[in-house]
């Protein structure tokens, strides 16, 4: 197929696909994915071998925010039933994010519901920031806050954060119609103040909010632009009580289509399988591991993710390795470090790192329910 063998090329190059190729990797047939996948493979495996990042979720502070995004569980007027409280102590954090580190997460991503932080919730995150560093040496720390003000990317990259969630979501021209609290062109500020105080950025989207294939493409292209270090892809999980609680639009197939897009256009990025894999890919999630070096293990924020010791099972049968600390996730010419000898494009598989132990495989299980290493309750 002309445009996969064009879209490979460009991809082993880091050269930008055009829009019409974006737009046609998402217009394939079913009968055309495996050749898809294969495909957006290769790049992959260029530039990241078989190597898979594990990210772990901390929710710092849950509901009980003000604004009024329609995808979102914790909005302004949700009835969605999850749990509410608002600042774990840095401790109590600590202990959460060990349970995620301990089954190999290398990134931990602090999370808190909210318009953005007072410099008094940056002072908080700094203090969980430093408890978690000095638990667990080489642990990677994501802060995702919420809409940043001059000067606190700053302050949080001084007390240790290495990097700074906010995704643009979806498209700029129907930004509105899934939030009229804040636009597209707050959350692009953000994470340029993100970048400018030296902090690794990280930006995504969410499919099936009803958006169209030139949405999506336009999203993708507004992230590439950006040039955040990693873009995670998020499906949508339609929460009751939510206004996007009937929008079920996602096929296992279209959502490893966009993936595969995503792979084309930000081919030397990590790409992060993030929330409603497991409701849109199901048993096909395996599959997504060719085209993303990255996902999150376990929970997420408000619902639960499939079961620790299953994630890293996945990995294991597909051939594929938990990344450890003491490899860098992006390709050299992306973080300036020596160059290195290229991933084998014909995806030979290197040797696996050893796989947790049983003792750590059932502590997953255990700690996979959200409110895990704290006094609150599962979110059944």
């Amino acid at each position: 197929m002309d445009l996969l063998n064009t879209l490979v090329d460009k991809g082993l190059r880091r050269e930008v696909p055009s829009r019409d190729e974006a737009l046609a990797v998402l217009a394939t047939s079913d009968d055309e994915l495996l050749d898809v996948v294969a495909a957006a493979g290769k790049v992959r495996r260029q530039w990241f071998g078989r190597r898979v990042k594990l990210n772990y979720l901390v929710n710092l502070k849950s509901g009980l925010c003000p604004e009024d995004c329609s995808y979102c569980s914790q909005r302004l007027g949700s009835k969605a039933e999850i749990l509410k409280y608002t600042w774990l102590k840095p401790g109590d954090a600590a202990e959460a994010a060990a349970a995620g580190v301990s089954g190999g997460a290398k990134r931990v991503c602090l999370v808190a519901s909210g318009r953005g932080p007072t410099d008094r919730d940056v002072e908080r995150v700094s203090e969980t920031i430093s408890a978690i560093k000095e638990q667990n040496e080489g642990v990677e720390v994501c802060a995702c806050l919420g809409l940043l003000t001059d000067g606190q990317a700053g302050r949080l990259h001084a007390a240790g954060a290495d990097a700074y969630n906010h995704n643009l979501n979806t498209s700029e021209a129907t930004y509105g119609d899934i939030c009229t609290t804040h636009d597209f062109a707050d959350r692009v500020a953000t994470v340029q103040q993100a970048q400018a105080a030296g902090l690794s950025a990280c930006s995504g989207l969410i499919a099936g909010m009803g958006e169209s294939d030139a949405d999506l493409v336009d999203v993708v292209y507004a992230l590439r632009e950006l040039d955040p270090d990693s873009v995670p892809v998020n499906f949508l999980i339609p929460f009751e009580g939510t206004p996007l609680a009937e929008e079920w639009n996602l096929t296992p197939q279209r959502a490893l289509r966009i993936l595969a897009m995503v792979r084309f256009v930000c081919p030397d990025v990590e790409v992060r399988l993030a929330g409603g894999r497991e409701v849109h890919l199901r048993s096909m999630q395996p599959l997504a591991l060719h085209l993303v070096n990255s996902l999150f293990l376990g929970d997420y924020l408000t619902s639960e993710g499939q079961a620790g010791k299953d994630d890293l099972a996945m990995i294991a049968d597909a051939g594929f390795e938990v990344e450890g600390t003491d490899t860098t996730t992006l390709p050299p010419h992306r973080t300036g470090a020596a160059a290195a000898p290229a991933a084998d494009p014909a995806g030979t598989p290197p040797v696996p790192a050893p796989a947790p132990d049983e003792a750590t495989r059932q502590g997953l299980v255990a700690v996979r329910r959200r409110g895990a290493g704290t006094d609150l309750p599962p979110n059944a």
